[in-house]
């Protein structure tokens, strides 16, 4: 994966670059000997590491926008940093570059029941928020996978969903506010405590935007009180093909579950293994949960498994109680570490019509036989946003290059069928140079033009999102 080269004017200035830094941050905050930046050297997309320049921990909004002053005074790179559970390579630095971090960052500001908000800093962990106000019956809705440990700022930059983004919406439809820190140190407020603003939507362009615009540092979320009950139901199919077509049968039939999520027969033996959850022996589960009333529950679940015995699966298994439901959910939640344990993978996130499900999968196989890589599927099957792990040995050479080729072609797969490269991931790195697969040269002309607004000096978060000529095309004009 190609990166910019370092600016040796910016290498050059670091002593004084640290020293400026020092004068508005605690020491503590300032990370720049090189063994002690190596900590921030890549995220969760692991293959691609480059230590960065230095790194510093801001506490609040107001050390944020000085650190912002400096390094645009400078014409220093800035990259934001949430947790760094990034799969897309969304928070890579590089090497002339400080990384901001927002980990310090992870108070409650404010919270109103009455009117269904929460205002934290953006370091919060996801599964926290519900953490601040589920001994009041409420929650925050998104719930990517790694919510124990992503922050909002991650989630605000990537737009992520999780498990239960069919019924209440991706981070977008929860998020009703920000403050956020321009490159040159401009703090600005989007939304606020309401649902809707007067104006240009900014508050959409921003969330999705991967730090191309700005650094969150505040955010407004929308709570909601939690439902009287929820019941998941599992199934099992004996091919890839049929399950997918009982997920668009259940779409198409006008039922709206809270959560459908797909696992194969390669996750569903990692998961047994890792976690004992006691699936069936198949070639693809299905996870369908609703919620609501036992009324609702049950005119639901009637609907959703009468629809699933056409289609002959060879277990359905309807959950009586907390603990059957826990089990339930306890493979498909363990699944990527199952995975992990087993073999290195890349994880991807491409999108596509949840009716061309059957197709997608039975492609997937045979692209897996072409390239002599094996891939398991886990994924949000409701909104048809995938997620193949392709299976490689990083200390094979030339695997890591076969499993980006085999991982593009599927992306490339998603966008013909009329879906997207990515759905909740971001573009980070890896997709950057697919964007031209998507969008014509006038798309991406365009999309470049909003960061010119935010970002004239495109100083934050270098060779991400666009493709890397286009971008640094960009950058050297606008020096």
């Amino acid at each position: 994966m190609d990166m910019p080269r370092p600016d040796a004017n910016i290498l050059a200035k670091k002593p004084v670059l640290v020293k400026r830094l020092q004068q508005v941050l605690p020491k503590d905050a300032v990370i720049h000997e090189e063994a002690e930046t190596r900590a921030y050297e890549c995220d969760a997309l692991t293959a691609y590491r480059c230590p960065p320049l230095v790194a510093v921990l801001p506490s609040n909004t107001e050390e944020v926008a000085a650190v912002m002053k400096i390094c645009h005074d400078m014409g220093v790179p800035v990259v934001p940093r949430g947790a760094g559970t990034s799969l897309a390579g969304g928070s890579l630095p590089t090497a002339d570059s400080v990384i901001l971090g927002v980990a310090r960052m992870n108070e409650v500001l404010e919270t109103d029941y009455e009117n269904r908000f929460i205002r934290v800093q953006t370091g919060r962990t996801n599964l926290s928020v519900t953490g601040a106000v589920e001994e009041n019956d409420f929650f925050y809705a998104p719930d990517p996978s790694s919510q124990l440990a992503c922050a909002i700022a991650g989630n605000v930059g990537m737009n992520s969903g999780g498990a239960h983004c069919l019924k209440y919406g991706v981070t977008t439809n929860n998020l009703m506010g920000v403050t956020m820190v321009l490159m040159d140190g401009t703090v600005v407020e989007l939304g606020g405590a309401h649902l809707d603003a007067g104006g240009l939507d900014l508050l959409g362009v921003v969330c999705g935007s991967e730090g191309q615009l700005g650094v969150v540092t505040e955010a407004t979320l929308r709570i909601l009180h939690k439902p009287e009950g929820a019941r998941p139901v599992l199934m099992g199919f004996d091919s890839n093909e049929v399950a997918g077509q009982c997920v668009s049968d259940i779409i198409k039939a006008g039922v709206l579950p809270v959560a459908i999520e797909f696992m194969d027969r390669p996750v569903i033996r990692a998961t047994e293994a890792f976690a004992g959850a006691g699936y069936p022996d198949c070639e693809a589960l299905l996870i369908v949960e609703v919620e609501g009333s036992e009324a609702e529950i049950a005119e639901q679940l009637d609907k959703i498994l009468t629809i699933a015995r056409s289609h002959n699966p060879v277990e359905l298994r309807e959950s009586t109680n907390a603990d059957e439901s826990a089990r339930i959910w306890l493979g498909r939640k363990s699944a990527f570490g199952a995975m992990g344990q087993i073999n290195d993978y890349m994880c991807l996130d491409g999108t596509i019509p949840v009716n061309q499900l059957p197709y997608v999968l039975r492609r997937i196989g045979e692209m897996s036989q072409h390239y002599g890589l094996g891939v398991g599927n886990v994924f949000h099957a409701g909104d048809g946003n995938m997620h193949p792990l392709i299976l490689f040995d990083a200390n094979k050479p030339g695997d890591l290059e076969l499993c980006e080729r085999f991982g593009a072609d599927i992306l490339k797969l998603c966008v013909e069928v009329g879906g997207c490269l990515t759905g909740e991931h971001g573009v980070g790195i890896e997709k950057r140079d697919l964007m031209v697969d998507q969008f014509d040269p006038d798309d991406l002309d365009i999309q470049m033009a909003v960061k010119d607004v935010f970002d004239p000096d495109w100083l934050l978060n270098p060779a991400k999102v666009f493709p890397l000529a286009a971008s640094e095309t960009r950058r050297m004009a606008a020096e």
